[in-house]
């Protein structure tokens, strides 16, 4: 079993940057891809950005690319999320994953929820103009 734990969402104007961490234990992060996924009221949770087991490769939603970008602590199990030039349209509660076996050879999957098997509670961004 794996626990994910996220910290570091509050409110940011708009332009502003914040980096969201998320903390596993349970099982060695190295044996598991992680993601951030986001929610808002009324809409699916929709993904954000993810990182493979082997910290070698990332994909990003193509409305934070550029601006967001995930990586590694030197710890290996802590994934953080850095967030550049936030929008409005940021604001939502964020969320941590990991999968043991996330298909990162296509889009398709590591965009998919349904391919991470742990999940944290969440964090909330809001972003104000």
């Amino acid at each position: 079993q794996v626990q994910l734990v996220e910290s570091g969402g509050r409110l940011v104007q708009a332009g502003g940057s914040l980096r969201l961490s998320c903390a596993a234990s349970g099982r060695t992060s190295s044996d598991l891809a992680m993601g951030w996924f986001r929610q808002t009221p009324g809409k699916e949770r929709e993904f954000v950005a993810a990182i493979n087991r082997n910290f070698d490769n990332t994909y990003y939603k193509d409305s934070v690319k550029g601006r967001f970008t995930i990586f590694r602590g030197n710890a290996k199990n802590t994934v953080y999320l850095q967030m550049n030039s936030l929008k409005r349209e940021d604001t939502a509660v964020y969320f941590c994953a990991a999968g043991a076996n996330v298909r990162f050879y296509s889009s398709t999957y590591i965009m998919h929820d349904g391919e991470y098997d742990y999940w944290g509670r969440g964090t909330q961004v809001t972003v104000s103009s």
